[in-house]
């Protein structure tokens, strides 16, 4: 994994034993009033469980009905319990960086509401600041070890 992004103001290290511990991670991370402007940075290996932490989050958010996978839409959009919007991107498919300028998603991430992203690597230095940065490793099958780093005052916040 690459460390290109800013200075790390706060970080924590947590083992999942297994599913049940991520979606535990996921309610208390939808607990946070911080959450609904966060931008979420996810990175690790295929089948890490990127995805599967996203869903738990958003369902605990009040998603209802299906949580798709953006893998082929690249981003989801999703309404919030609270009235806010999220949106899920997955930005794995990218060749180059300047694919994300085309899809317009500028205007999405200024925009408010919770931003997470998959693979964000594959838009470097086009995204903003992530608030978190959240990389999880696969021990085994069922476990990971999983770093979260706060990058700004928000993900700081998200991480108390």
């Amino acid at each position: 994994m690459t460390d290109d992004h800013g200075p790390i103001l706060e970080s924590r290290r947590i083992d999942w034993a297994d599913e049940a511990d991520c979606e535990a991670f996921a309610r208390a991370l939808a607990a946070q009033s911080a959450i609904s402007e966060a931008f979420i940075e996810l990175h690790g290996p295929l089948g890490a469980g990127k995805t599967t932490l996203v869903r738990h989050l958003l369902r605990a958010l009040g998603v209802s009905g299906r949580i798709k996978s953006p893998s082929y839409t690249v981003m989801e959009p999703h309404a919030l319990a609270d009235g806010s919007e999220a949106a899920h991107f997955d930005f794995y498919r990218f060749n180059d960086p300047r694919e994300w300028l085309d899809a317009g998603f500028r205007e999405i991430f200024a925009s408010k509401g919770l931003k997470i992203a998959e693979w964000a690597d594959k838009a470097a230095g086009l995204l903003p600041v992530a608030d978190l940065r959240i990389e999880i490793e696969l021990v085994d099958e069922h476990r990971r070890q999983v770093r979260i780093l706060a990058l700004t005052e928000r993900g700081r916040d998200l991480l108390a």
